[in-house]
């Protein structure tokens, strides 16, 4: 039995941490050293128009000027438009997610360019890939996982 090849882990209860995305490991302190608090002035306003939510973003630039983003959410069914925005240099972004299956998310990013991407779950761990679409010349995954002692590992390849 197990008990008797690991007798120091009889009778004792593992429990394990979440599973984390290994890009949001260090997202917190990395935000916290990145972002200007200093001079970059912004506002940003969110409101829920029924079934749809609507952000208007406002930055001010160097010199003074203005520039804005309208963006909108919504879901329908297992669909999520996470994020649909135009700038005010005609600019455009949408990002949109889809879950497949209890465990399985798949996700399209396009701003610059065109990301496919998929999320797998289970229990304590954390699984990602990223398939550059638009010019298919980049893949890369990541995987994470929470040990019972609390420590999460992973890495990431490209």
């Amino acid at each position: 039995t197990s008990s008797s090849l690991i007798p120091f882990l009889q009778d004792k209860k593992l429990t394990f941490t979440m599973a984390t995305k290994f890009d949001d490991l260090a997202k917190a302190p990395k935000d916290l050293l990145n972002d200007d608090y200093t001079t970059k002035t912004s506002l940003k306003c969110k409101k829920d128009a029924g079934p749809v939510a609507v952000t208007i973003e406002t930055e001010r630039g160097e010199g003074g000027a203005l520039s804005s983003k309208i963006g909108t959410k919504f879901s329908y069914a297992k669909f999520n438009v996470d994020k649909a925005q135009a700038t005010a240099n005609g600019g455009r972004v949408l990002e949109t997610s889809l879950k497949v299956a209890p465990n399985v998310k798949l996700s399209f990013k396009a701003n610059k360019g065109a990301d496919l991407l998929v999320d797998y779950t289970s229990g304590n761990f954390y699984a990602t890939g990223i398939l550059d679409v638009a010019e298919m010349s980049k893949f890369s995954t990541s995987a994470c996982i929470g040990l019972p002692s609390g420590i999460k590992a992973g890495g990431n390849a490209t």
